[in-house]
């Protein structure tokens, strides 16, 4: 085990100084759990006044170093333009070193009605913070052919000019729901900014998001609330961040307060591919207050690329609440929500 930690070390010191690495963003298997990390267009788009998501990931605990992601957000619901605003935090720490990279975000969406569509655009726009611990990095010449790393050893490489560095970070998204299928795209990082640590320009490249959903009532033509339903629900989330592209791949079956998925997710060459299932429970619905505390649970196991006995998968917790303002109990929504969904 000591051999496998300082050999990851030793990478992670390779991949962190060199250049022309570019970073790529997480995912979530509960992407429902995280909608405006998913896409700011989706900001706003709920039955009710304010939304509030934490959503924990972390992946392949057996294996020596951190790799660990945290999203929070809260959107209200703007009555006047069926869309919101929102603020989003997104928090990530990774390897040995401790790389670590926050985010605070804000998002706005406005919507557009049809008697056939609801069409939504958003935008965000923040500051991000990228950090490293240079201390727990291992180079070359403090490794010995014979003993591993040496303890106490001092490196002759150069420290990193930035070991914090501050960008601007921007995105757009748009969503459409027709009826029981809902579409949506986004781009993040579009501005590109700079994250380098050592002064050579090392660009984030922009991130393309792809999602599609359908609902299929299984108790059409009945007189039911949504909240008393079954529904099947398949879902395909593409994601391509410069050279790198997955796909999430599902089929969820929701009836009234559980919500059972069964998921696939690919990854390009040099990733690995996993198999996921998800249970989402509703454990208080308040329909008269327009109320909802959701409690999400997740387990992905690799399925090729590496191995669950030496990673342990990766697991996901969440949680939900939303809730209608008492003031807001009588007003007339947006027209357009009323054919809003919870796809999840």
């Amino acid at each position: 085990m000591r051999n496998i930690k300082r050999l990851f070390l030793f990478l992670t010191a390779i991949l962190l100084c060199h250049s022309r690495i570019l970073a790529q963003d997480h995912s979530y298997t509960q992407f429902f759990n995280s909608p405006l990390y998913l896409n700011p267009a989706l900001t706003g788009q709920f039955k009710g006044d304010v939304r509030a998501n934490l959503i924990y990931r972390t992946q392949w605990t057996s294996i020596p170093g951190n790799l660990s992601y945290t999203t929070a957000s809260i959107d209200y619901n703007v009555p006047q333009f069926g869309g919101g605003v929102g603020l989003l935090f997104s928090h990530s720490s990774e390897g040995t070193a401790f790389l670590s990279n926050n985010n605070i975000t804000s998002t706005y969406a406005y919507s557009i009605v049809a008697q056939d569509f609801v069409l939504s655009f958003g935008l965000e726009a923040g500051i991000a913070n990228r950090t490293i611990d240079y201390s727990k990095l291992v180079f070359d010449d403090q490794l010995d052919s014979r003993l591993g790393f040496i303890p106490g050893s001092i490196s002759a490489a150069s420290t990193i000019p930035f070991g914090n560095r501050f960008y601007f970070d921007s995105g757009a998204g748009i969503n459409v729901v027709i009826g029981e299928f809902n579409i949506g795209g986004a781009l993040q990082h579009l501005n590109q900014p700079d994250e380098s640590f050592t002064g050579t320009p090392a660009r984030l490249p922009m991130r393309a998001t792809g999602h599609l959903s359908y609902r299929w009532d299984l108790d059409a033509g009945k007189d039911l609330y949504d909240d008393e339903k079954s529904f099947i629900i398949p879902t395909v989330v593409y994601y391509k961040q410069s050279n790198a592209q997955s796909i999430s791949a599902g089929l969820q079956y929701k009836r009234q307060a559980v919500n059972a998925g069964l998921w696939y997710h690919s990854k390009n060459e040099s990733g690995t591919s996993a198999i996921g299932i998800s249970l989402i429970f509703d454990i208080f619905i308040n329909r008269e207050g327009g109320e909802k505390f959701r409690l999400g649970v997740s387990h992905d196991v690799p399925v090729s690329g590496l191995n669950y006995s030496n990673t342990s998968g990766t697991s996901e917790g969440s949680v939900g609440y939303e809730t209608t303002l008492p003031s807001h109990y009588t007003e007339p929504k947006f027209e357009g929500l009323r054919r809003c969904f919870d796809f999840y």
